[in-house]
């Protein structure tokens, strides 16, 4: 799989460093285009330049592709094309499929991939018709852009890519619920992850007997929203350079947004270096725990985070056992869960030590960039271009790492339970 994602960035790469690809005609720097591939391949939404005038209508039609072949999934592309070639998969590929796409069985892996597919063509689809609608009836764009920014913006938003074809973003509809609701809407859909949107449609008329991954997901993806909403409603209230000047109402819609943004979409309705600290504070949290598994979002995941807490909550109450909704939480998911938060807030650290030993920028932004691009979120101080060539690339390998380096990680976790021949005599070392 990582290897899938290397040969997409180095293809995304050349084809972006072509004349054809800039607005200019001229050749794109290796820099930029490596860059923006990685960023676009990754689904991450971190750019070096204006994507709107920059590149031209065959640059942003490549980055529009590969933004799509990202939150596919290189892995479910190939099952999906598998399937259309060949009703039946191999075992090689439905065990590489079954790890990107988290599935339980080997049987479920068509039906998941068809769930991807099926999923994101409608999603994709009906956003589209709103946004081009919406465009061209109301702010009098010529029809021709209007659906060319629908598409781009539908396919950003349901892979959580934060990609935008406007130079800030899409602050300049701010005030448009039309055009920011439907965009939540897709954010969300595409980063619950397509297991949980599988368990939902099998037994759709049967809640009580989802799966816990799917209770834990849903569960905390509401918490998350709605800490976000709250926490960016309290802290940007009365700030003069967000949701001050704002009328309640549009106060109201644009901290939904960015609650639903920062995990993972990275677009952005507010200025986001105008914020307050603390606000950023927040964003650390929501953009670092992300979405849902194997889904179009980054971060740790939003059921790492509730396995981690409900492990703490058994710990607190003394018993021995994790439980929710009725289930007991396995060991080797509470192992996994915690191997994931430390190899993932070792990748912030080193990677802020890294950009701060090379820059002189503040420490608080260096680590809302960091953050930002392990949790494949794209938000940003506006700082990703002042940073030196040696920062820039470590934001590449944050990116990576935090669209590949988690599912690798899960794989390892998942494959390689080898039962030795003995066990050493147990002692209890002092904690805390």
């Amino acid at each position: 799989m990582a290897l899938a994602f290397l040969l997409a960035i180095l293809v995304g790469t050349l084809l972006l460093m072509l004349p054809l690809a800039s607005a200019t005609g001229q050749a794109t720097p290796w820099l930029i285009a490596f860059f923006t591939a990685v960023s676009a391949v990754c689904v991450t939404g971190l750019v070096v330049v204006d994507t709107g005038s920059h590149w031209s209508f065959f640059g942003e039609a490549t980055l529009m592709v590969l933004i799509q072949l990202g939150g596919f999934g290189m892995m479910t592309a190939a099952t999906l094309l598998g399937l259309m070639v060949n009703r039946s998969l191999r075992l090689r590929t439905r065990l590489v499929a079954q790890v990107e796409t988290h599935t339980v069985g080997l049987g479920d892996v068509s039906s998941v991939a068809k769930v991807v597919l099926i999923v994101t063509v409608i999603a994709e689809l009906i956003l589209t018709a709103l946004l081009t609608f919406r465009l061209g009836w109301h702010y009098g764009m010529p029809w021709p852009e209007a659906a060319w920014s629908g598409l781009f913006h539908a396919i950003s938003s349901f892979n959580n890519a934060g990609f935008a074809l406007y130079a800030d973003g899409l602050m300049g509809f701010a005030s448009d619920a039309w055009i920011l609701v439907p965009i939540m809407c897709a954010i969300v859909l595409g980063g619950i992850g397509f297991p949980v949107l599988h368990d939902m449609r099998q037994r759709w008329r049967d809640p009580h007997h989802w799966s816990l991954h799917t209770k834990l997901t849903l569960v905390g993806t509401g918490l998350l929203l709605g800490l976000g909403f709250f926490g960016v409603l309290l802290f940007e209230w009365s700030n003069p350079g967000t949701l001050g000047p704002m009328a309640t109402g549009d106060k109201v819609l644009n901290a939904a947004f960015a609650s639903v943004s920062a995990r993972t979409a990275g677009f952005n309705a507010v200025d986001i270096g105008a914020m307050h600290h603390e606000t950023w504070a927040l964003h650390y949290f929501l953009m670092f725990i992300g979405g849902g598994s194997a889904g179009t979002a980054g971060g740790v995941k939003v059921g790492t985070f509730l396995i981690l807490a409900m492990l703490v909550l058994a710990e607190i109450k003394g018993r021995n056992d994790s439980e929710a909704f009725g289930r007991r939480i396995s060991s080797a998911a509470q192992r996994q869960a915690i191997t994931v938060l430390v190899l993932g807030s070792s990748m912030v650290v080193l990677g802020t030590l890294f950009i701060l030993r090379t820059t002189p920028l503040p420490t608080d932004e260096v680590i809302f960039e960091v953050i930002s691009a392990f949790g494949t979120v794209g938000l940003s101080t506006g700082i990703t271009a002042e940073l030196p060539p040696a920062g820039q690339l470590m934001l590449t390998v944050l990116m990576f790492v935090g669209r590949v380096g988690t599912i690798t990680l899960a794989a390892t976790l998942a494959l390689g339970h080898l039962r030795a021949a003995y066990r050493y005599p147990e002692e209890h070392p002092i904690v805390g």
